[in-house]
C-alpha cells in the first residue's frame, strides 16, 4: 500500500511538473541524447516491419493481422483466448458505471500463453524500434467491453500519459464493425494541432469538446474481422473505444513503454503482482526479463 501511494504522488508531481519550461527543456535534452545514444543498437527488422513502425511515426496506427505478424506461438494464445472468452461475465458488481470486465490476476495466470505472447522477439523487436529506447513491457489485459450507454474513462477522448511513446497491440477476438466498439483514433498530424488548442496536458476530453474543434469525419474507427491486429501509438494521438451498440467486444490490450516513463503507472499496468510475475517469467530469456521487471530500476 505505501508503495502504491508513493507511485501515485510521483505520477500526480509527473504530470503537473513536465509542462515547467526549463524541466520540459532539460527533460527533452535528456530524452533525445538517450534515444541517440542508444539508436545503434536497434534490433534489425524487416521492410514490412519498418513498414509498420513508419505508419506508427506518421498516422499513429498501423493495421496488420495475426497471420501477416506470424508470430511462432500464436496458435497456442489463441487457443488460450477462445478457452477465456466465455469465463469472463458481463459484469462483476452492481456499480451502474462499469463498462468493461477483464479478466483477472488468476485467469492470466491459468492461461499464461496470452502474457507471454506480449514478449515475443519479433514484436519487442518492432517496439523497441518505435520507442527508440530499452522496451518496458506492462503486461496483457483481456477485456470484455459491455453494450450499455456508459461513456466514461477509456470510452472519451484521450492521449495516454505515462510516456513520451506509448505502444499498445490491439487484438480483436470477435469480428469488430462500428457497431461494436472499435477502437478509434483521430490521426497524429491532427492531434497534434489540438493539443494547443484544447489546451490538452492530460485527462479525458468529451465529445461535444472535441467536435468543437474538429469535424467528426476524422475520426477514424478501426474495424476488423477476429484475428486483426492494431498497433497503436496512444501516447501520441487522440484516442478512445467507442460505445458497443450491438454486441460486446473481445479484445486483448499488450501495453508498452520505455524502461524511464514519465509517469510510473504503478496502479493502472501491470496489475500482476511480483509473485505473479515470477511464475510467468521462470522460462524467459534474460532480454524477456528485462522487458518485465524493468520497474527494478526505475528508481
Amino acid at each position: 500500500m505505501y508503495k502504491r501511494i508513493v507511485y501515485k504522488v510521483r505520477n500526480e508531481v509527473s504530470l503537473n511538473t513536465r509542462q515547467l519550461p526549463f524541466l520540459f527543456t532539460q527533460a527533452e535534452i535528456n530524452y533525445r541524447e538517450a534515444r541517440k545514444q542508444h539508436s545503434k543498437n536497434l534490433p534489425v527488422i524487416s521492410d514490412y516491419e519498418r513498414d509498420l513502425v513508419d505508419k506508427l511515426r506518421t498516422e499513429g496506427v498501423a493495421m496488420t493481422s495475426l497471420e501477416a505478424l506470424s508470430i511462432p506461438s500464436t496458435e497456442q494464445m489463441l487457443q488460450a483466448a477462445k478457452t477465456l472468452m466465455p469465463k469472463i461475465p458481463r459484469s462483476i458488481s452492481e456499480n451502474k458505471n462499469e463498462f468493461v470486465v477483464h479478466a483477472t490476476p488468476q485467469q492470466i495466470l491459468e492461461h499464461q500463453e496470452i502474457f507471454l505472447w506480449g514478449l515475443e522477439q519479433r514484436l519487442i523487436n518492432i517496439i523497441e524500434n518505435y520507442v527508440g529506447l530499452p522496451v518496458a513491457y506492462h503486461g496483457a489485459y483481456f477485456r470484455r467491453d459491455i453494450v450499455n450507454k456508459v461513456q466514461i474513462k477509456s470510452r472519451l477522448w484521450h492521449i495516454d500519459p505515462e510516456d513520451r511513446k506509448v505502444l499498445k497491440i490491439i487484438i480483436y477476438l470477435n469480428d469488430i464493425d462500428d457497431n461494436i466498439g472499435p477502437f478509434e483514433y483521430i490521426p497524429q498530424c491532427f492531434t497534434s494541432k489540438l493539443t494547443s488548442s484544447l489546451k490538452y496536458t492530460h485527462g479525458y476530453v468529451q465529445d461535444k469538446t472535441m467536435e468543437k474543434v474538429i469535424s467528426p469525419s476524422h475520426f477514424k474507427s478501426c474495424t476488423g474481422i477476429a484475428g486483426t491486429v492494431f498497433l497503436a501509438a496512444t501516447g501520441s494521438i487522440f484516442h478512445r473505444g467507442k460505445v458497443p451498440l450491438s454486441s460486446d467486444r473481445y479484445t486483448i490490450f499488450f501495453d508498452y513503454t520505455s524502461r524511464k516513463p514519465i509517469v510510473h503507472n504503478y496502479y493502472g499496468a501491470s496489475f500482476l503482482s511480483d509473485q505473479d510475475l515470477q511464475i510467468l517469467a521462470k522460462n524467459l530469456s534474460p532480454q524477456q526479463r528485462e522487458c518485465v521487471f524493468w520497474k527494478e530500476n526505475f528508481w
